[in-house]
């Protein structure tokens, strides 16, 4: 027994020892580490991570070899080398592609991009500690075709902080500040570089959720040193924080859709959590609700129906602020750029996604088509996309939408409310877009410092002519 016990304490006493070591290894790797900046057991914070008054900065370094597993990899998916059309670097400026096609309402749009990108393992530092083995991934379609084309480092992309966990122990649910995602979103075909925040902000303004932003200054060690990438907006990714964050709950099944909503294909709607429940019926009993023929027949029965499993008076309310502002590269247009969560309580709610290409009358897309928002009054959208035909038909849905468009732009997207979000984020950014630490070329879609203020000017005038679209409207 006596022996029994010696090798028993010896053997917890090795166990032990192995632990520590195996700890010490860890800490070692991962100095910066404290819970609150990389442990996953805190709540997000949004005063870090999303400032509303400052401009952050972050440093991202990848190797040279990572660098070039990404341009093998975006050649498959893309087809072109990156600079393969290298005229462009600098400055597409506004005749860049725009949302690629125009009026796809099929299932999802047009895929210039074919397949997610390949995620490799960078550094990240922010605030002097540093983020291990991140994930960094390109993301987009249009934006980042047309970027990767032009040769333009001022690449649209993703952060995923656990992306390599099991390939690194040591960073199991690493977060930063409590956020596992952001997206990255450098201003393409946005010369105002803020467009993505206002639109979100004014979303949120009017009482519909919509994801956080904040600005910050991007610098990207592709293998050879440091470079300044310019002003980007970090976008908060909707199934990361977003959905617990703004509606209370999460368990409630969450899509990304690439769906016009005229019929149900499963491979259409993208679910980004509970995944291995394949259980669509929350989105097919929505839009077999949508499609139903009693609303020709039965109008009342029809809006009973539909309300039951959509919230659609949250919906006309998104249909007005999307149709005020103009916000042409989502549903009506492409059959992209939207969510669906499906609320314990408020049914499957509507949530919009994706703002570069908001707040201007028109853009020409890459295919030389010239791609129009959806009017107010919708007249000419067809039943292609049911939602918005559908409701538009309906007296009852089209009275509320209508009174949604006047509250909208009599209390928040006035010229003095608008106006105060440019000026501040113009402040906030001028600096570091064409002031003392500018955008360069190769690293900006400007062409010229003076595009940047002219960008502003124009979503000030934008504001005026929409004031007076609706004043016309809704008399």
């Amino acid at each position: 027994m006596k022996i029994n016990n010696l090798v028993g304490f010896l053997l917890l006493g090795t166990m032990a020892l192995s632990s520590c070591k195996v700890n010490d290894e860890i800490s070692a790797s991962t100095p910066d580490w404290t819970e609150a900046s990389h442990g996953n057991s805190v709540s997000p914070d949004y005063d870090v991570a999303f400032p509303q008054d400052k401009v952050n900065t972050l440093e991202i370094t990848m190797t040279s070899a990572d660098w070039q597993t990404i341009k093998s990899d975006m050649k498959t998916k893309s087809g072109s080398d990156f600079g393969a059309s290298s005229s462009g670097i600098g400055m597409p400026g506004g005749a860049n592609p725009g949302g690629g096609g125009g009026g796809n309402a099929g299932g999802g749009g047009l895929d210039l991009i074919t397949g997610d990108p390949i995620y490799v393992a960078t550094s990240v530092k922010f605030n002097g500690k540093e983020w291990y083995h991140t994930g960094f991934r390109l993301k987009g379609n249009s934006s980042l075709s047309g970027a990767w084309r032009s040769g333009n480092y001022k690449l649209p992309f993703k952060l995923n902080f656990d992306e390599f966990e099991d390939t690194y122990p040591e960073i199991k649910n690493q977060r930063f500040y409590g956020f596992k995602e952001f997206s990255m979103s450098p201003g393409y075909n946005d010369n105002s570089l803020m467009r993505d925040k206002v639109a979100s902000d004014l979303f949120r303004a009017a009482g519909i959720p919509s994801a956080q932003t904040a600005f910050y200054k991007v610098y990207i060690n592709f293998g050879d040193g440091l470079k300044y990438c310019g002003v980007y907006t970090m976008v908060e990714v909707i199934d990361d924080t977003m959905i617990k964050n703004q509606f209370g709950e999460d368990d409630g099944n969450i899509y990304k859709p690439e769906s016009a909503l005229k019929t149900f294909v499963q491979d259409d709607f993208e679910k980004k959590n509970n995944k291995t429940a394949a259980d669509y019926s929350d989105v097919q009993s929505f839009i077999t609700a949508l499609n139903a023929s009693t609303r020709t027949s039965n109008a009342s029965q029809w809006r009973s129906d539909l309300e039951k499993v959509f919230n659609v008076d949250h919906y006309l309310k998104v249909l007005a602020v999307n149709n005020v502002i103009v916000n042409w590269d989502a549903y009506g247009a492409m059959a992209h750029n939207y969510y669906l969560y499906t609320h314990s309580t408020k049914k499957i709610t509507w949530i919009p996604w994706d703002f570069n290409l908001s707040m201007t009358t028109s853009s020409t897309s890459g295919q030389g088509n010239n791609q129009q928002g959806v009017s107010l009054a919708m007249t000419e959208v067809t039943n292609a996309w049911p939602l918005i035909r559908y409701v538009a038909d309906d007296a009852t849905y089209y009275a509320k939408y209508k009174a949604y468009v006047k509250e909208f732009n009599d209390n928040i997207f006035t010229t003095a409310n608008v106006n105060a979000m440019l000026d501040k984020n113009y402040t906030l950014i001028a600096p570091y877009v064409t002031g003392t630490e500018p955008e360069q070329k190769g690293y900006t879609y400007l062409s010229s410092a003076s595009d940047f203020a002219t960008a502003i000017t124009a979503l000030k005038t934008h504001v005026v002519t929409r004031n007076t679209a609706v004043k016309a409207f809704v008399k």
